[in-house]
């Protein structure tokens, strides 16, 4: 049980920070000199 909460926080954590990556981005569309940011997730191997 512990480890199916664990793997949804994770998930859950990935998209908040995809979520802040494209509204930061979305928020410095104007600013000049401005190079947009990107969030790169790579799967983990669990190990017990």
């Amino acid at each position: 049980m512990i480890r199916s909460l664990w793997i949804a926080k994770t998930g859950l954590d990935a998209q908040q920070t995809q979520m802040d990556v494209i509204s930061h981005n979305l928020a410095n569309v104007s600013t000049n000199g401005y190079k947009r940011s990107q969030a790169v997730f790579e799967d983990l191997i669990y190990q017990n």
